[in-house]
């Protein structure tokens, strides 16, 4: 937790940005393998959603949840391509990709990153412990100093909440403004 801590502005910076992309009319991509691909999940339902506050629902698509696509492009085109291909159908320019990974070296995510960046994305990354080849890629990423995997993906948990809270403050803050 002192590692997130200690990056907390990113989260908020994230939070921000989120916000303003999504009520322009942008969207959040959002993709993981095995516990990082429910914590995908989670983020997407909480902005399609609710996080603690009442409004509009913003788009918001987790690339690990769709199996019929999921199985077939893995079919088709193999594991490396299974949220790449997604990222190009779904993915505009000035869009946001959140990749969430505790190793940091899963070859989708990768390859899923190098495709976002190329198609205009901004592209953030949960990871494990820095030195990873995600977090190099990524245009941020938020590095969780823990060596037990069941622990980073604790605190992954933790910043997709600071997220969220962070998106809903923008969004009473621009209201603000507006009114």
């Amino acid at each position: 937790m002192g590692s997130l801590h200690r990056q907390a502005g990113l989260l908020e910076g994230w939070g921000r940005h989120l916000a303003d992309v999504l009520q322009s009319g942008g969207r959040l991509l959002v993709a993981g393998n095995g516990g990082s691909a429910a914590q995908a999940q989670h983020l997407t339902a909480e902005l399609v959603g609710r996080f603690l506050e009442e409004r509009r629902p913003f788009s918001a698509l987790c690339l690990s949840a769709e199996t019929s696509t999921l199985t077939a492009l893995v079919n088709d085109y193999g594991a490396e391509e299974m949220f790449a291909r997604q990222v190009q159908a779904h993915g505009r320019a000035g869009d946001v990709l959140v990749l969430l990974s505790t190793s940091g070296r899963s070859p989708n995510l990768l390859v899923a990153a190098e495709r976002a960046a190329a198609g205009g994305l901004t592209v953030w990354a949960l990871t494990g412990p820095r030195g990873n080849p995600l977090a190099e890629i990524a245009g941020e990423a938020l590095c969780v100093e823990a060596r037990a995997t069941a622990t980073v993906q604790e605190v992954h948990l933790v910043a997709v909440h600071a997220i969220c809270a962070a998106v809903d403050a923008r969004l009473r803050q621009v209201a603000v403004v507006a009114r």
